[in-house]
């Protein structure tokens, strides 16, 4: 099998309110979305995005740059072609949109190894389970009042959701704690909350705040500060006994081994797009694993199915809706799982009717 043509378009898809976090203001969401075409009728699949659509183009030309890596390529060959992707963004560094566009074009020859083989990716990868837990991610805003807070709580225990997630980092620690007391009165002492401060405070602060969420029962907090400050993630590790999950910002699996070193984290959470793919994911599990640290996955939730059911030391995935409508197939909760996909490859494939829809030429 050899990979004919590498094909891209643009969609933007609106959020259906507009949200805000301490460092984001967001009220869409562009998308590259990649096929691989083959001599053989079969298409490799995946996506990049970025927030608000900002530099989707540069995106979109970053994926098109190593089009002559690939094409002529059989997909089986994976390893061969993002080891020669990683050689040649060497003058431009192993992070933003070069790795980005590495990550969309290892995931779809991965799909297409999955849809060659007829069998699901988690199979391919070696299964340990099939379902995996999840958190519901897309609600609790930092910007919403607490009447929304407690709406959005309601309709993800509806959805079936046990686990959710709150964004924190108010002006005050004493409005962050009000607001998550308010979800805990919603859902009781069973349901697990998460806190996210998207890097939005200081050491100092967060530890503050995560001395108050420990009392409320809170299972982590999430980038407590600068994702680049390692010494000051281990000094909020060291200052509570809140779990701290981090890695989402950081790229490929040397950055995330400088995060477990520094014992930054207690939770490393890779981004499939920030990471570099299926491939290098899985490295990086297998690295948390010697440091005996579970990972949690960060968006791309139907794409990081596949490691999260092979991957022992994978212990939930991010439930974001936002690109679900892209998706012919969708996500099956059950009692705060995902049902795994027994689908060829990733499992999902595009929409050509929401493709049309949102797209963006």
């Amino acid at each position: 099998m050899k990979i004919t043509g590498v094909h891209t378009r643009v969609v933007r898809i609106p959020l259906p309110r507009r949200i805000r976090t301490t460092i984001h203001d967001i009220a869409s969401v562009g998308c590259v979305l990649l096929e691989l075409r083959t001599d053989q009728g079969l298409v490799g699949e995946s996506y990049v995005f970025t927030l608000n659509g900002i530099r989707i183009r540069v995106l979109r030309e970053a994926v098109q740059g190593f089009a002559h890596l690939v094409e002529g390529r059989d997909p089986h060959c994976v390893n061969g072609i993002t080891m020669s992707m990683w050689d040649e963004m060497n003058p431009v560094g192993h992070a933003g949109y070069p790795v980005a566009a590495m990550s969309a074009i290892d995931t779809a020859c991965w799909d297409l190894v999955g849809k060659a083989a007829d069998l699901p990716l988690h199979r391919i990868f070696g299964a340990c389970r099939n379902r995996i837990r999840t958190y519901a991610s897309g609600g609790l805003w930092l910007s919403d009042p607490i009447g929304v807070l407690e709406r959005d709580a309601e309709d993800f225990l509806s959805q079936g959701f046990r686990a959710m997630k709150i964004r924190v980092g108010s002006a005050r620690v004493e409005d962050d704690i009000r607001r998550v007391q308010a979800v805990r009165d919603v859902v009781g002492p069973d349901i697990e909350l998460l806190a996210d401060a998207n890097q939005g405070l200081n050491v100092g602060q967060a530890v503050r705040l995560g001395r108050g969420l420990e009392a409320l029962g809170v299972g982590w907090l999430e980038e407590p500060v600068s994702y680049l400050d390692l010494a000051g993630h281990a000094a909020v590790r060291s200052r509570t006994t809140i779990p701290v999950a981090s890695g989402e910002t950081e790229y490929t699996r040397f950055g995330m081994q400088r995060m477990l070193e520094a014992g930054a984290v207690d939770i490393l959470m890779p981004d499939l797009q920030r990471i570099g793919g299926l491939s290098e994911f899985r490295r990086t599990a297998a690295i948390a694993s010697v440091h005996h640290v579970p990972v949690s996955s960060h968006l791309f939730t139907e794409q990081s199915l596949c490691v999260a059911a092979s991957e022992p030391n994978c212990m939930s995935v991010e439930h974001m809706p936002w690109f679900g409508v892209l998706f012919n197939e969708s996500m099956s909760i059950r009692d705060g799982s995902i049902e795994v996909p027994d689908r060829p490859g990733l499992g999902f494939t595009f929409n050509q009717d929401a493709v049309k829809r949102y797209g963006d030429s």
